[in-house]
């Protein structure tokens, strides 16, 4: 008979581990979180709000990487991990629901950029916590934790109490700062103690979390268009855009994600652990940010085709949103690129040169009709997977 003291311990993983439930279950807030970003930066689209955006976006991924290390090594359908999860679920919750708030607070109820740090702070401590009660014979770890807790949580968590109190400019400075920080932290705190399980659960989770950030894309076509009639250039839009996200997800899946679980599998040890940090924990950041970024500009691209009252066919988008359409998916490109490089130290020229086009396509993107700049970034990112796919690299990937 199973005992109440056995149904509430933290059971660790295997090296076949996969994906539970109870981890899809975790990532529905993140959902939410990502759409609460890409409103935040909606608002008010301008260059501040979009570096603003990414500030906070970087939060909430370091709140998601937390738990995917964690529940590589603990199982998230266990007792007492379970119990962590739901609770980290609702504290990630309330932050949510203050991010489009977190820049410019709204009067009456609660000061919303001071709870956004509160609750991140809690996430945070929860985390090391629970890492340190997964392990409690292992020296090793607990060392890191604690170095990891003096370095590269407790400085940030109070740079962002300061920004909190001040607007605009300087809050997200101080922000950025304390983002850097707190990502800088991991090199300085060290390797040993963390480790890596089962590579196939740690590549399946990153690769679920892009899918939801492909997700959300989807989503800001349809509230970009949410309240006008569907006609002609909608549908043609809605094609593009399903287009561009569908070429983004397989060259991520066809040519990224495969053989860097490969490279991951082969590797043991503190090798794994790094391998694991620098390719997921760090270079799978710019895919998630690319992808919201885009979103942003699909969200305006839908908007201007769809309010026929305001808007002509021919008319451009305009400021930021411009460069967010085609900018987000190239930082996307640039990001696979670098993946394929750490984990097969081999160039991969036609992710480069495509993540560079869309870029520094911003200025062409304010020439041209929205409709027709959408109609690009399909035809771009189409021409990147097809010719990546006949690189001999990626032929030669397992």
């Amino acid at each position: 008979m199973t005992t109440h003291g056995e149904r509430a311990r933290l059971t660790p993983t295997a090296d076949g581990h996969r994906v539970t439930p109870a981890e899809l279950f975790f990532d529905l807030v993140f959902v939410y979180a990502i759409t609460q970003v890409t409103a935040l930066m909606a608002a008010d689209p301008t260059a501040l709000r979009l570096l603003g955006g990414m500030v906070v976006l970087a939060l909430l991924w370091w709140c998601w990487c937390c738990f995917a290390w964690l529940g590589n090594v603990v199982r998230a359908d266990s007792g007492g991990m379970f119990a962590v999860l739901v609770s980290v679920m609702a504290v990630l919750l309330i932050v949510s629901i203050t991010v489009p708030d977190v820049y410019d607070d709204a009067p009456g109820g609660l000061h919303a950029p001071l709870l956004f740090v509160a609750c991140y702070g809690a996430v945070r401590v929860l985390h090391l916590v629970t890492y340190w009660l997964s392990a409690p014979d292992d020296e090793a770890l607990h060392a890191t934790i604690r170095r990891t807790a003096l370095l590269s949580v407790l400085p940030p968590f109070a740079l962002l109490l300061v920004g909190a109190a001040f607007e605009g400019v300087t809050q997200i400075l101080i922000w950025l700062a304390a983002v850097t920080i707190d990502y800088a932290g991991i090199f300085v705190t060290g390797k040993s103690g963390w480790r890596v399980a089962s590579p196939a659960h740690f590549s399946e989770r990153h690769g679920l979390i892009v899918i939801i950030a492909l997700g959300e894309s989807i989503v800001a076509m349809g509230v970009g268009v949410t309240g006008y009639p569907v006609s002609a250039p909608v549908v043609a839009a809605a094609a593009l855009g399903l287009l561009t996200t569908a070429a983004l997800w397989r060259l991520y899946f066809h040519g990224v994600s495969e053989p860097a679980e490969h490279r991951l599998a082969e590797l043991t040890g503190d090798d794994r652990t790094v391998l694991a940090r620098d390719t997921y924990t760090f270079l799978h950041l710019p895919l998630v940010a690319g992808v919201v970024t885009t979103a942003l500009g699909m969200k305006k691209t839908f908007q201007q085709v769809a309010d026929t009252d305001h808007y002509g066919l021919a008319e451009p988008l305009h400021g930021m949103p411009a460069w967010a359409l085609a900018g987000g998916a190239g930082v996307f490109l640039l990001g696979a690129a670098a993946i394929v490089l750490r984990t097969t130290g081999r160039r991969a020229p036609v992710l480069i040169t495509g993540g560079a086009v869309c870029v520094a396509a911003g200025p062409l993107v304010a020439l041209v009709p929205a409709l027709v700049a959408l109609t690009a970034l399909a035809a771009t990112t189409t021409a990147v997977l097809i010719l990546h796919g006949r690189t001999p690299h990626a032929a030669a990937a397992p």
